[in-house]
């Protein structure tokens, strides 16, 4: 219900007569599922029925997708010739373009182009956004703040999973139909944000070369671990749902449904959480969950795919996989920690060019692991999710030099953090 009354409120303006900046933030995480969850709900069952991927085709898709992820350091520079609002907005017009032409170029070569070109438009918009809401909200309201961002984009994944249940099954619509509706809506979306809004002005100016600074160097680090674990999520464990446990469209679509069900209630309490204890303790507790869920990933994917046999036609395997889906997919909210610890430490003119650099860093990853963990796939898909929880470990070794009120001059400690007095208000 607060959902509702959120986007409600969207077009309301302010007392000064104009919208609201980080309501136009919440208009276009709207949007940003519509294609987005349409591609991805859709993408292993078109991939593997009409296209006829394997694990290593699906591994090449994977990593071309993150390449554009990998360039926004170039984010930077395009910004010296239009500003960041206006470049965002055409980035998810740019989205919803690439989404709507999908189902229309059912070959390889078409999908790798097609995706290439959605992952454009999607790498430098969540880059424009995650610049522009550090810059726009006040750090003691940021982790709340984009909760209810995150909320908002869970809310409209319900809707995109609506058109799909809608389109596919009520109106037995082909793959090309679905993809051309959820990213012809994106792309109209984008267009009334763009004349619709306006120009706000920037509260700082923004550096407009690279930053690569020593201090952020834990940051970073966060960063790259994080865009590495993500990419076994989202590359392998759907992809195991239809290739190991033979899950149709409508159990994966249901899968995701339910995951944006939970972040629409999970995501804003997730927000107080880090609010209220801290940076340090919400990653403590992330990469300890992950170790536990792609651990057990990898005993799933060593068990028969017969054990217990099926419910509802499926292999009850395959539920206790779906389990995890949830579990792993209900930890990505933590990951605004990261943003609200860099967001802490900061330059406040350091944000634009760092959230260009920092996506870079986090698909340096992105880019190399899906070939080489597709390879691995085809040997052992356990091999991949063991390989998950090690980057865990990692992750969680890195996250203990977070301080338990990090700001500039305290970016990182060595040892235990939890004794450091509170900086002074």
């Amino acid at each position: 219900m607060s959902t509702l009354k959120v986007l409600r409120g969207l077009a309301a303006p302010t007392e000064d007569g104009q919208r609201s900046p980080i309501l136009m933030l919440m208009l276009m995480a709207f949007a940003v599922p519509l294609s987005f969850a349409v591609w991805r709900t859709l993408l292993d069952n078109f991939a593997i029925q009409e296209v006829g991927f394997t694990g290593r085709e699906i591994g090449i898709l994977q990593s071309l997708r993150e390449v554009p992820g990998f360039l926004t350091f170039l984010f930077v520079f395009i910004t010296i010739f239009i500003r960041e609002q206006r470049f965002g907005i055409l980035s998810l017009g740019l989205l919803g373009l690439g989404t709507a032409l999908t189902g229309f170029f059912p070959s390889a070569i078409g999908l790798y182009a097609t995706t290439v070109l959605m992952s454009v438009g999607f790498h430098y918009y969540e880059t424009a956004n995650q610049s522009l809401t550090l810059q726009w909200v006040h750090k003691s309201e940021a982790p709340q703040t984009i909760g209810k961002i995150m909320a908002i984009g869970s809310f409209a994944s319900l809707a995109a999973y609506g058109l799909i249940y809608l389109s596919r099954y009520a109106l037995q619509l082909d793959y090309r139909w679905i993809y051309l509706i959820g990213g012809g809506i994106t792309t109209a979306i984008a267009a009334y944000v763009y004349f619709t809004f306006p120009m706000y002005e920037d509260k700082v100016a923004q550096r407009k070369e690279l930053v690569l600074r020593k201090r952020y160097w834990l940051y970073y680090a966060l960063t790259f671990m994080s865009g590495a674990r993500r990419q076994i999520f989202v590359v392998f464990a759907g992809f195991m749902m239809v290739e190991r446990f033979h899950f149709p469209v409508l159990a994966m679509t249901t899968l995701y449904l339910t995951n944006h069900v939970l972040n629409m209630y999970l995501a804003p309490k997730i927000g107080m959480f880090i609010h209220k204890w801290g940076e340090r303790r919400s990653l403590l507790v992330e990469y300890i969950g992950l170790i536990v869920i792609f651990s057990a990933y990898g005993l799933i994917a060593m068990m028969p795919v017969s054990m217990a046999h099926t419910m509802f036609g499926l292999p009850l395997i395959g539920f206790a996989a779906a389990s995890l889906f949830f579990l792993d997919h209900a930890f990505f909210a933590m990951a605004m920690a990261i943003k609200t610890y860099f967001q802490k430490i900061a330059d406040p003119a350091d944000i634009a060019p760092t959230a260009g650099v920092a996506f870079s860093i986090n698909h340096i990853a992105a880019v190399c692991l899906p070939v080489v963990l597709g390879l691995v796939w085809i040997h052992s898909n356990a091999a991949v999710f063991w390989i998950g929880a090690a980057m865990a470990v990692i992750s969680l070794s890195l996250s203990r030099l977070v301080p338990r009120h990090p700001e500039p001059g305290r970016e990182l400690v060595w040892g235990s953090a939890v004794k450091l007095p509170a900086p002074a208000e």
